[in-house]
């Protein structure tokens, strides 16, 4: 709740980072209300004072005024700034769920789109594998593996998982399939801060398999002129669910 107390709300990750507290002290407190059981009390007390400094640091003075006043606040301004901290916390807790269960009606849309012109919907969790699909055929949930490297040299594979994979119907057996990310946002902060991810999937998959890879967005919500160009300077399209009709345009 103290995260929800600052201008703007702070996330998890860049708390420890500013506070530069052991990460599991934060996660300990918020996932399981207590504090890491085997953390010497020294420097849980040590990453406790860092973590209120930060949070004092930027604290929301408009709704926390007797900070900037000194006085005693009163049961008015006390319960005004509850009110909107805890507004902000439903918030920051529902949005994941409501954004999961609109990507997931998303792929029941886009599954129906596509049964409607012939195709089959595949299993992922049969072994299924994208270079063994069939045209006429998709799948959710699909993991596409590539090769990184780290910082010495050494390769290891790794898994990116891509919400629905179509091997269009006049495809040939060779052919790449068509990548689709389903993406929706209830407002246009979110996704601004996560833009960087679909193209850094699309650039490894592109440096993995070829820079003919088709990877599309299916997008429903809040996306700005600010998102859609970011997308479309790394060479990412998308596809309005309102206008699915769209997706013809890249032969399936």
């Amino acid at each position: 709740m103290l995260r929800m107390a600052t201008a703007p709300p702070i996330a998890r990750d860049r708390l420890i980072e500013l506070a530069g507290v052991e990460p599991h002290l934060v996660d300990y407190m918020e996932t399981r209300r207590q504090i890491p059981p085997r953390m010497a009390y020294s420097r849980v007390d040590t990453g406790l004072q860092k973590i209120g400094r930060i949070v004092l640091q930027l604290a929301d003075r408009d709704i926390l005024t007797w900070l900037e006043s000194k006085d005693i606040p009163g049961e008015v301004e006390v319960y005004r700034a509850a009110t909107i901290i805890a507004d902000r916390l439903c918030g920051a807790v529902t949005d994941p769920i409501v954004r999961n269960a609109q990507e997931q009606r998303q792929l029941i849309v886009i599954g129906q789109w596509l049964e409607k012109r012939g195709y089959i919907r595949i299993a992922s969790g049969l072994g299924l594998k994208f270079s063994d699909m069939k045209p006429g055929t998709f799948s959710f949930h699909l993991n596409v593996p590539v090769m990184q490297e780290d910082n010495q040299g050494q390769k290891r594979q790794v898994n990116i998982p891509i919400d629905i994979v179509i091997m269009p119907l006049k495809a040939d057996l060779s052919e790449f399939p068509l990548l689709i990310e389903a993406k929706s946002a209830g407002d246009f902060t979110n996704p601004n801060k996560r833009r960087k991810e679909e193209a850094t999937k699309l650039y490894q998959l592109r440096r993995q398999y070829s820079k003919d890879v088709r990877f599309v967005l299916f997008l429903c919500g809040y996306f700005d002129s600010g998102y859609l160009g970011y997308e479309a300077a790394e060479g990412i399209d998308w596809v309005w669910e309102h206008r699915i009709d769209d997706l013809a345009g890249f032969g399936v």
